[in-house]
């Protein structure tokens, strides 16, 4: 049974920086690819960054240079470090496991951007 399980949202003020965790269970977490989606308000949810099992990171171009996605693999755990946030960041954000087969989805972090 897989289980990931998100932290790190709240609300912020625009240009402040928020640092997302996801810390999974389960030994499935080795060798796959980690990501984050999010959805904001009448949106359909988006894939902004996803990560290797090597480390090899990308991410949707709204997003390159202000979110960074970082994963421990001995702490099973992916970090995203979101900087210069913006109200149009506002979204639950998702954290999902890639295992080839099944894709396995946390319950979701509200971020909130407003001053």
């Amino acid at each position: 049974q897989v289980q990931l399980v998100e932290s790190g949202g709240g609300l912020v003020q625009p240009g402040g920086s928020l640092r997302l965790s996801c810390a999974a269970s389960g030994s499935i977490f080795v060798g796959k690819t980690m990501g984050w989606y999010r959805q904001a308000p009448g949106k359909e949810r988006e894939l902004v960054a996803s990560i290797t099992s090597g480390g090899m990171a990308d991410y949707t171009e709204s997003v390159k240079g202000r979110f960074t996605l970082t994963r421990d693999n001995p702490k099973k755990t992916v970090y995203l470090q979101i900087n210069s946030l913006k109200p149009e960041d506002t979204a639950v954000y998702y954290c999902v496991l890639s295992s080839g087969v099944t894709t396995y989805w946390g319950r979701g972090t509200q971020v909130t951007v407003s001053s």
